[in-house]
């Protein structure tokens, strides 16, 4: 099979080394905000499928993220201004845990060449520490109270529409040589 010609002024796939050691690189800061927004949204419109059932309108979602900040009453106050923070705040953090985890393949192959395993610890990993562990002990509103069924859809939810795909993106950003 005949390999593609690269294109002119193109590195060679080989030499991706990620933003972080090569701040030229402006396509893998790209790549990683694409990919916080693509995670986060598939992660936002899961939650809001979820509290749709009980009634819960979609800005709630949004607000309730801006209440990690400024607390729950602020938040439900703040209106449409609130939950733009909170989707920024969201997407803010998606962007920092697909980073995370494009930073550590670079490093560590058998992240790219495993990607739905590794994703999916992956994204466990990131459910216990942003909701259980950072929420809940720094957060201006901690959770008033864990509902198992919820947890749990969180949990695979992190799994399958965070670190799955976040694993992918970084394979295919870095292929799974070298």
């Amino acid at each position: 099979m005949k390999a593609a010609p690269l294109k002119a002024n193109a590195p060679h796939p080989s030499s991706r080394t990620g933003f972080a050691a090569n701040p030229s690189r402006p396509a893998a800061l790209a790549w990683v905000v694409l990919g916080g927004l693509a995670v986060g949204s598939a992660d936002l419109l899961f939650a809001m499928a979820w509290w749709a059932q009980s009634g819960t309108p979609p800005i709630r979602i949004f607000q309730s993220i801006w209440a990690w900040v400024v607390g729950r009453d602020a938040a439900f106050a703040g209106g449409a201004a609130a939950a733009l923070a909170g989707a920024a705040l969201y997407y803010a953090l998606m962007s920092s845990i697909v980073a995370i985890y494009h930073g550590a393949a670079r490093e560590h192959r058998v992240l790219r060449e495993r990607p739905v395993l590794a994703g999916a610890l992956y994204g466990a990993a990131a459910f216990v520490v942003v909701h259980l562990v950072i929420v809940p002990l720094f957060s201006a509103a901690p959770p008033k109270h864990f509902p198992l069924d919820w947890n749990l859809a969180c949990l695979l939810a992190h799994m399958v529409l965070i670190g799955i795909p976040t694993a992918w993106m970084a394979r295919r950003w870095y292929g799974t040589g070298h």
